[in-house]
């Protein structure tokens, strides 16, 4: 054989060697991963955009690999991605899970390989999390703060006795959970009479045929309480198709770009604003200041705000 290329098989050998990584990170300059729910939700596509322009100011300080999943529910795909972040030798994995117990085992393996784990959006179940021995700090919102002072909002233009129905998250994470409760202790504060709760599992096409099927069996119906606001599109196009439009109030949570429409025109009366495009930065900059520090890792509140017409 020819000396090059003896030289271009032994070159092709060595890269076959090599882990699947971006670059070589140190510990000056980390490498953090970002994995996200589904990336055809808008919410997380401006958590995705909000934390490359993070990276992009602040390139010498990190790298980032941002990645999500298909669906809401895709767990494994998700547990999945972690392992391959894992394999790729990140520092830090700042996760959204899909889930508040499935993605335990995953994150445990992770911290046991010695990647640092942040939980962001949605909460870990703090009794599964105990029961696997792990301390994973959690940087997000209040969401049951935020969707009461969303319910609040509603009240106001209720009566008392007034039928309402909520349509919630995967039932299975924490974020939906308390989104639920939230709108609950609205509801139940101001004497409103709650149908039933069902869940729409944060997808437009689900909550639009939960929603049709509230408004046929509930004529009296008077109010949807949505627990974001894809699920709030849904639903209000379901108002609209039953010719309802502003006679059943509709509430939503996440203050995405496609609701601003909805509610100008008083089709959706109100949204709470977690700050999605900062989400994500909140848990990387967690992140960074305990690799640096080397500090305990700690829970951190992020705000939330109501947002209306």
């Amino acid at each position: 054989m020819k000396p090059a290329f003896l030289f271009l098989l032994a070159t092709l050998a060595l890269a076959a060697c090599k882990p699947a990584t971006l670059s070589n990170a140190s510990p000056d300059k980390p490498k953090v991963a970002l994995v996200m729910k589904s990336l055809a939700n808008e919410f997380f596509q401006t958590m995705a955009e909000g934390a490359k322009k993070h990276q992009a100011a602040h390139a010498a300080d990190y790298e980032l690999i941002v990645n999500g999943i298909k669906n809401e529910t895709d767990l494994a795909e998700q547990v999945g991605l972690v392992e391959q972040m894992v394999s790729q030798g990140v520092q830090a994995i700042v996760i959204a899970p899909a889930d508040s117990k499935a993605l335990i085992p995953a994150l445990k393996r992770a911290q046991t390989g010695g990647v640092l784990v942040v939980n962001i959006d949605n909460k870990l179940d703090a009794d599964t999390l105990k029961q696997a021995g792990l301390a994973i700090p959690f940087v997000g919102p209040d969401n049951r703060a935020g969707a009461k002072a969303v319910g609040e909002v509603l009240a106001k233009k209720l009566k008392a006795g007034d039928e309402v129905a909520i349509i919630e998250g995967v039932m299975t994470a924490f974020n939906s959970q308390q989104r639920r409760a939230g709108f609950a202790d609205a509801m139940q504060a101001a004497g409103m009479k709650i149908l039933g709760t069902q869940s729409g599992q944060w997808e437009m096409e689900k909550a639009n045929a939960i929603a049709t099927g509230m408004l046929a069996a509930n004529p009296n119906l008077k109010a949807l309480l949505c627990a974001n606001d894809n699920m709030a599109l849904g639903a209000a196009a379901a108002v609209q198709a039953a010719g309802k439009s502003g006679k059943v109030d509709i509430v939503g949570f996440d203050n995405i770009t496609a609701l601003k429409p909805l509610l100008a025109d008083g089709r959706v009366l109100a949204t709470a604003d977690q700050h999605g495009d900062q989400l994500a930065v909140f848990g990387i900059e967690a992140a960074l200041k305990i690799l640096k520090d080397k500090s305990t890792p700690a829970d951190q509140q992020t705000p939330v705000d109501v947002i209306t017409k």
